[in-house]
């Protein structure tokens, strides 16, 4: 019996966090320290750090050894900002960091000094390191100043973007930052190697594959690996790639005979310096051998990148891929690293807490209460333990087992999710759910369905560990019905995070919270739980409500943001009116009606916040009355002033000059922009909302590019600035002349943007 358990709980993805143990570098290893004089008065450090680790910037200490010598405060490159559980905000160094420090006081006569630098990191694993001390000799003899040179252009450029916050480094050619190599595993299978260099990424949902010109073969499925959860300030949480990782293709042939097919691959991704790339689409041109056979190798031709059509090549024979395996390895290592994982396992844990106090769990209180009522006079408390685990431990891996399929199935899914009528269609199901939950119907299988099971159930053996484990995994199909609304809501969110293991673990999890009142019976012989009653009805409403309020949120995208307002208004409002917020209260109101009096009121003054906001011509959710300010401030100064700068659009470079030609004697602004552009949202949002940045612009001309759909317009107005995409901003002088030195490229703030529009724009 004991080893039954041990493998069901080996079993368990939950579990699977702990293969990342013993698998920590050496400090010398994970953070690789190196310096070197760049001339006679500078020092270079540099560490190479590992993926997976990272180093804090405020824990370096440098320091020099040799007597006479001194060093200046070093130069450290802006960080990344992590939310630290025990430091705060903090910033920190991922993949590699320069550092120059000033050498000062160097006698002539020296021939090496030594330089002590003591640094701090941490693994995401969640093990931090003590301070590291390393220690490296510099030879003065051998140091070589540098001869000044004249800066070029682009030289220039790079010095541009550092002044303005940027790196130093030129932004990579989109080929170069995402490479992406496709072989043939069998004849139903094709494997897509994308690699990211380090400060790039892909967004996972952006990634989609199509077969161009194939007659009898299609797109089954793309099986992809779990990412990155990265926080955008306009989009929210989405999921990226930092790191290598591999995508599964499997194909679906109407024929045996080999073949060749030409697939097309789209994707896109941004730098962390603050551009983002328009979609990139690459063509590969494959030989799928005969199906009967064992294929040993596929026939690509990768073509340059670009959204037009391809002239299909003679295929070159390529090796397979050979770094499957660690490609799979670290993949689950950044799934199980990742520091939202068990945040989420605790939502739905708590969320099966909440499920368990609904009278839908309680059909299984009696199942399990006649198990243990059959043990007789021999039955112990641990004996009663094991046997209302082993029940739970049923019903819960069918539950895991449901969160799995949802995940391979979501895959199908995602190339379609922007999709207005798809995204309508989801939030339709979350509001019949939340209906369901109110009361108003009942989703159910059909009853003659549910007698079957019933049937088999009763006739199991109910007293061995493993009959009760049976039990309970057809108790879960005999109950889950009764559930079906939050867990078909579970389902329709993990589906759209494509990723097996979180579904199944997570929807483990929740079952295990939805269990834990059933073992408390077990072990009590079902006397610590109340009976089922009206107020146990108040959870279901809740979640109702949950899950209108995630169908508003679903629809946000492809709706007018005022009818998205106007939306959480009437939820808030008819919310409010169910909790009695307009009712008066009674004389002898105990203290929970005045609690729930209060949270309606408060619900009750939200809603009718977000009406009338909506109406007066508020468009930020979470401000709704800040339209009304901005228009007593208009009317007591007589301004009429928007909210951000008012552009003209251009479409082409025809347009383009043909404005700069009107707007001879005025400065001219470009910029380029795009909806899937998070840079961009930023700039509108914060930057040319700006009172100072739009007083300095007001007397000036500005024209806007919108490269949404990258079309061949879109790519020659690009290309015409050396950009590879949004966002970016050139400026024009009075003489209709580019001023080269103001060119922005990647997100600046305000204060930067202004301090360089008064630079060149005088």
């Amino acid at each position: 019996m004991k080893r039954f358990f041990l493998s069901l709980l080996l079993c368990l993805p939950l579990f699977a966090h702990a293969i990342v143990e013993g698998e920590l570098l050496e400090p010398e290893q994970a953070f690789k320290f190196s310096a070197r004089l760049t001339d006679a008065g500078t020092i270079e450090v540099r560490y190479k750090i590992e993926d997976g680790y990272y180093l804090y910037r405020d824990k370096f200490k440098f320091e020099i050894t040799t007597p006479e010598v001194s060093i200046g405060a070093p130069t450290l490159p802006p960080g990344k900002v992590k939310q630290d559980e025990y430091f705060g905000k903090v910033e920190t160094y991922r993949h590699d960091v320069k550092i120059t420090i000033p050498l000062k006081n160097a006698n002539s006569n020296l021939q090496t000094v030594s330089l002590k630098a003591v640094s701090q990191g941490c693994a995401d694993a969640g093990v931090c390191y003590p301070p590291i001390t390393q220690t490296a000799e510099l030879k003065l003899a051998t140091a070589t100043p540098q001869v000044s040179e004249p800066l070029s252009g682009l030289a220039k450029l790079k010095q541009l973007g550092a002044s303005l916050g940027g790196s130093t480094d030129e932004f990579l050619p989109p080929e170069v930052a995402f490479k992406l190599n496709v072989t043939v595993k069998d004849g139903n299978t094709l494997l897509a190697d994308f690699k990211p260099e380090p400060s790039y990424y892909l967004y996972r949902d952006k990634i989609s594959f199509t077969l161009k010109n194939s007659t009898g073969i299609s797109i089954a499925g793309v099986k992809l690996p779990a990412g990155d959860i990265k926080t955008d300030p306009n989009f929210g949480k989405t999921e990226v790639y930092h790191q290598p990782f591999q995508a599964v293709i499997t194909l679906k042939r109407d024929t045996q005979q080999a073949e060749k097919v030409t697939l097309v691959a789209t994707f896109q991704g941004c730098s962390e310096k603050g551009i983002c790339y328009p979609p990139i689409n690459k063509t590969f041109n494959l030989s799928l051998a005969e199906l009967t056979k064992t294929v040993t190798s596929a026939s690509i031709q990768p073509e340059k990148t670009s959204a037009e059509q391809v002239t299909p090549e003679t295929a070159a024979p390529a090796q397979p891929s050979g770094n499957e395996t660690s490609s799979e390895s670290s993949t689950i290592e950044r799934l199980f690293q990742g520091g939202n994982f068990w945040l989420i396992i605790s939502f739905f844990f708590g969320a099966g807490l909440l499920l368990a106090l609904t009278p839908c769990v309680f059909p299984m209180i009696p199942i399990l209460s006649g198990i243990i009522a059959g043990q007789g006079q021999h039955l112990t408390k641990a004996r009663a333990f094991v046997l209302s685990l082993s029940y739970v431990l049923g019903m819960a891996i069918t539950y895991a087992l449901v969160g799995i399929a949802a995940g391979l199935s979501g895959s199908l899914l995602s190339a379609a999710l922007q999709n207005p009528w798809v995204l309508s269609t989801f939030a339709l199901v979350f509001v019949v759910l939340a209906f369901s939950m109110f009361g108003f119907y009942e989703l159910q299988l059909p009853s003659a369905i549910q007698s079957k099971f019933s049937n088999a159930s009763n006739k199991m053996k109910g007293g061995s560990t493993i009959g009760v484990f049976i039990m309970g995994v057809l108790s879960a199909v005999i109950v889950g019905p009764c559930v079906a609304a939050p867990l078909a809501g579970a389902l329709l969110y993990i589906g759209q995070t494509h990723n097996v293991w979180l579904g199944g673990s997570a929807l483990f999890a929740m079952a295990m919270g939805m269990g834990v009142p059933l073992i408390l019976v077990g072990v009590s012989a079902g006397a610590l739980l109340p009976k089922a009653g009206g107020w146990m009805n108040a959870v279901k409403s809740f979640f109702g409500v949950l899950l209108i309020g995630v169908a508003i949120w679903l629809i946000s995208p492809v709706i007018p943001t005022v009818a998205h307002m106007l939306l959480w208004a009437a939820l808030l409002i008819v919310s409010a009116i169910y909790l009695k917020a307009l009712d008066p209260l009674p004389t002898n109101a105990h203290g929970f009606a005045k609690f729930w009096k209060g949270v309606g009121i408060i619900t009750l003054i939200a809603g009718v916040a977000m009406l009338i906001g909506a109406l007066s011509g508020g468009r930020d959710i979470l401000q709704p009355l800040s339209g009304l300010r901005a228009s007593a401030a208009e009317t007591a100064s007589g301004a009429t002033e928007t909210t951000s700068l008012q552009f003209k659009r251009v479409k082409n470079i025809a347009e383009l000059e043909s404005q700069i030609q009107e707007a001879k004697g005025k400065y001219v602004m470009l910029d380029f922009y795009a909806d899937w552009c998070v840079s961009c949202k930023e700039f509108e949002r914060f930057t040319f909302s700006d009172p100072r940045v739009k007083a300095k612009l007001k007397d000036a001309i500005m024209l806007q590019a919108d490269v949404t759909l990258n079309s061949l317009e879109d790519k020659a107005l690009l290309k015409k600035f050396n950009l590879f995409g949004p966002p970016g901003i050139i400026f024009f002088d009075k003489n209709g002349a580019e001023i080269v030195p103001a060119k922005i490229i990647g997100y600046v703030p305000a204060e930067k943007f202004l301090n360089n529009l008064n630079t060149h724009m005088r």
